[in-house]
C-alpha cells in the first residue's frame, strides 16, 4: 500500500513538471506578434501625434484670440480665464480623438462616462478649489468690481490688484497685500467705494448754545465751499443735528472724488477750514462740561428721602434752611429725649 501511494505521488510530480515547462519558442512568437501589431499601428500613431500637435496649435491660437477679444472690451482678467478654459478644452478633445485613432475599439462615450464618475470624486476632493474657481468666473462675468477699484470685504479694505481664478488680491492703503478667496467675496457683502466718480463725506462740529446757529451755518458753508477738492456743483450741506449737553451739533456734508486719497486729503483741509472760519467769526467751540452734585451728609435730615434730594436739601419746606428753624430743632431735641 505504501509503495502504491509513492508511485502515485511520483506520477503527479511528473505531470506538474510537464505543465510548468516553458517553451522559448512561444515567448518569441508572442513578442513577434506584439511587434507586428505595433508596426501595423505605426500609421495610426503617426496620425494621432499629428492630430494632437494640431490641437495644441489650435488651442494656443484660440486662447490668444479670446484673450485679445476680451482685452479690447476691458475684460482682460475674464479673457485670461476663458482663454485658458478654451485652450485646455481643445487639447483634451485632441488627445481623446488621437487615442480613438490609435485604438479604434476605444469608445469616446465610455471614456467620457468614466471621466464623469471620476470627476465626482475629484469634485468632492477639491470642493473648495472648484468653488473658488466658479466664484471667480462669476465675478469676472458680472463685474461687481474691477481691477483698481477700492473695495471693503470682511474687514479688509484696499485697491484690487488682480482677480485670479482662485482668489482676489487687494493692496491695503498701508501697502500690505491681502489674498481673499473668491468664494468668500462672492458669498459676503462687498462695499465698492469707487463704484461712482464721487463720494460724500461728513464731519460733526459743536458750537455754543449762546452762539447764533444761522450765522455759524453760513460761515461753515462759505469756508468749506472754497476748499480745494470739494465738489462745488453738488454743494455743501450744514445741518443742525443734535442738542448735546454742552453744545449744538452741526453736521457738515460735502462731496469729493471717490478715491481714498481724494477723501483723506480733502478731509484734512476741511477740518482746518472749519477751525479757522469759526475762530475768525468768534463762534465758540465749547469743551465738554460736566456737573457733579456732592451729597452733604452732615445735615440732620440725612437719610430721610422725603426731606433730602441728591445734592441739596428739599425745597418743600423753605423754613428748614433758615437759622430760626435750626434753633427750634435744637430746643425740641431735649424734650424728645425726655419723652423717650
Amino acid at each position: 500500500m505504501f509503495f502504491q501511494d509513492q508511485n502515485n505521488q511520483d506520477s503527479q510530480a511528473q505531470d506538474v513538471s510537464q505543465q510548468v515547462d516553458v517553451d522559448p519558442g512561444m515567448i518569441f512568437e508572442k513578442l513577434d506578434s506584439w511587434v507586428d501589431g505595433f508596426v501595423r499601428l505605426l500609421p495610426n500613431i503617426g496620425i494621432a501625434i499629428v492630430l494632437i500637435i494640431i490641437a495644441f496649435i489650435v488651442a494656443k491660437f484660440v486662447g490668444r484670440l479670446v484673450e485679445k477679444g476680451a482685452a479690447k472690451r476691458d475684460r482682460a482678467n475674464l479673457g485670461t480665464m476663458l482663454g485658458g478654459f478654451a485652450r485646455y478644452g481643445i487639447i483634451i478633445i485632441g488627445i481623446v480623438l488621437g487615442m480613438t485613432i490609435i485604438v479604434p475599439s476605444l469608445n469616446p462615450g465610455d471614456l467620457i462616462a468614466g471621466l464623469g464618475v471620476s470627476s465626482v470624486a475629484i469634485g468632492f476632493a477639491f470642493k473648495d478649489i472648484l468653488q473658488n474657481w466658479l466664484a471667480g468666473l462669476l465675478i469676472l462675468l458680472r463685474q461687481p468690481f474691477e481691477v483698481n477699484d477700492q473695495i471693503e470685504v470682511d474687514g479688509f479694505e484696499g485697491t484690487v490688484e488682480k482677480i485670479e481664478t482662485r482668489a482676489t488680491i487687494i493692496q491695503t492703503y498701508a501697502g500690505e497685500r491681502i489674498v481673499i478667496p473668491n468664494n468668500q467675496i462672492y458669498t459676503n457683502s462687498v462695499k465698492v467705494k469707487t463704484a461712482h466718480e464721487s463720494r460724500r463725506s461728513q464731519y460733526d462740529i459743536g458750537i455754543g448754545y449762546g452762539d447764533d446757529m444761522e450765522e455759524a451755518i453760513e460761515v461753515l458753508k462759505k469756508a468749506i465751499t472754497e476748499v480745494e477738492g470739494v465738489d462745488k456743483e453738488k454743494g455743501v450741506e450744514v445741518l443742525p443735528w443734535d442738542l448735546a449737553a454742552s453744545w449744538v451739533t452741526l453736521r457738515v456734508r460735502w462731496w469729493t472724488g471717490s478715491k481714498r486719497a481724494d477723501v483723506v486729503k480733502t478731509m484734512v483741509k476741511v477740518i482746518s477750514a472749519i477751525k479757522s472760519s469759526l475762530d475768525s467769526a468768534k463762534i465758540d467751540m465749547p469743551y465738554e462740561t460736566r456737573v457733579q452734585l456732592m451729597h452733604d451728609q452732615t445735615e440732620s435730615t440725612d437719610g430721610d428721602r422725603s426731606q433730602q434730594r441728591e445734592g441739596w436739601p428739599s425745597n418743600k419746606d423753605e423754613e428748614s434752611t433758615t437759622p430760626a428753624w435750626k434753633e427750634k430743632m435744637k430746643k425740641e431735641e431735649p424734650g424728645k429725649k425726655d419723652k423717650s
